[in-house]
């Protein structure tokens, strides 16, 4: 019997839509229910909106590189590997790589789970790679406890799906690429939107719902009409259609004429003294804080970084301290899925978001290419290779009267 059958059978019971769960994703997806917080209202939320996408689209915009490992730790870049196409190009004929990494990390960052199938050939290569959302995966961890299979509901964007789409599937955890977050317990991560969006999100969705009515129905009068005494039914409908008749922008500023006692009695309730304002800002505080995002990344520039000034080095901050966690995450889960040894290994290339200016880069380089009679410690191919230029090229140097080509090949550093 194959491994396949022996999990197909060893899961059969717990595979079965009868034990479908309250609380998982599954369960949601069927009945529309939800405890926690909603994805789609989650990002109406500018700040949720923001940093998601801020964190997601700098990891899809990164490079990841396939290296092979010497035995004494050197590492070699692997510039033709098939993976670096699936990685950086193309998952799957259905999925360019930007929007794929896109999806997993905002599955990530709102779901805790980011799920993705791996395909491969029937000898085993990798072929691509197939994003599944959070609310289709049910993670079973088997009898002994030691690995994971993962329930997959239907693909429901597909119009006419075929006989085999239309039917759940469990598939091995080696052909899972599943990236918890934080509060991973052996099965998921912790949800975002059920914990730690799930007040402040609430909190500022009500808000700009409010200033939204606030601002369409114009909540607050500028002044009240009083009077000493009581006004009859006609009274008061003579009065409404008065003021009705300074409405509209060609009747602003017509005087009314008051009569009867009636006085004008301005009214006072800023948005200040409601603490709408300061509310909604705090809002954006708490939910960058939630991403590890700083404030001043997402808009809210009433505040100032402690990462420093320049953009080299805000830009190492936000990879040091916002983003590491999640690149070692996704770096973990391939190499352990795709390549099970040391000899080779996926990196993410983060020194586009960590580069210095451009004088202060060429200084560094020209440091590192030995100036002023220092010992260096790169050649020039390196070089090269780190500003994205060809590694050996033949280069004019001015000699006075005419250029003569040099070559820049590793063999003349």
């Amino acid at each position: 019997m194959t491994l396949w059958a022996r999990l197909r059978g060893a899961f059969r019971n717990e595979t079965s839509s009868a034990d479908i769960r309250r609380g998982d994703g599954v369960w949601e997806s069927l009945t529309g229910y939800s405890d926690g917080l909603g994805e789609r209202s989650a990002l109406g939320v500018s700040a949720v909106y923001a940093s998601v996408a801020l964190k997601a689209g700098a990891i899809a915009s990164m490079p990841m590189h396939i290296y092979r490992r010497s035995a004494d730790g050197d590492k070699t870049r692997m510039v033709n590997d098939d993976l670096w196409w699936i990685l950086n190009e193309e998952f799957a004929p259905r999925w360019p790589a930007d929007a794929a990494w896109t999806f997993l990390c905002a599955s990530k960052y709102l779901h805790g789970d980011a799920f993705a199938e791996i395909l491969r050939s029937s000898s085993g290569r990798i072929t691509g790679l197939i994003p599944l959302h959070p609310d289709r995966v049910r993670p079973i961890a088997t009898s002994d406890g030691m690995r994971l299979v993962y329930e997959v509901q239907p693909d429901r964007t597909i119009e006419s799906p075929s006989i085999a789409a239309s039917r759940i599937r469990v598939i091995d955890q080696d052909d899972m690429m599943h990236v918890p977050g934080l509060g991973f317990n052996g099965l998921r991560g912790l949800s975002p939107l059920r914990h730690a969006l799930r007040v402040p999100t609430r909190v500022a969705i009500s808000a700009q719902d409010f200033s939204a009515q606030f601002l369409e129905n114009m909540a607050r009068p500028d002044f009240s009409l009083q009077t000493d005494g009581n006004l009859t039914d006609a009274q008061f409908a003579r009065i409404q259609a008065k003021i009705d008749e300074h409405k509209g922008p060609l009747n602003a500023g017509r005087p009314m004429i008051l009569e009867g006692g009636l006085k004008i009695v301005p009214l006072t309730m800023p948005l200040e003294e409601m603490q709408l304002l300061e509310t909604r800002k705090f809002q954006v505080e708490e939910i960058a804080r939630i991403y590890g995002v700083p404030a001043f990344m997402i808009g809210h520039t009433e505040k100032t970084t402690s990462w420093g000034s320049g953009v080299e080095q805000m830009g190492a901050g936000f990879v040091r301290y916002s983003l590491r966690a999640d690149l070692n995450a996704f770096t973990n889960e391939i190499n352990r899925k795709f390549f099970r040894t040391a000899s080779r290994v996926a990196e993410f290339d983060t020194r586009e978001l960590e580069r210095a200016d451009t004088n202060t880069l060429y200084a560094s380089l020209r440091v590192a290419l030995g100036r002023a009679g220092e010992q260096p410690f790169m050649t020039l191919s390196e070089v090269r290779e780190f500003l994205n230029l060809p590694r050996n090229a033949l280069l004019p140097v001015n000699t006075g009267d005419q250029n003569e080509p040099i070559p820049t090949t590793d063999d003349q550093q």
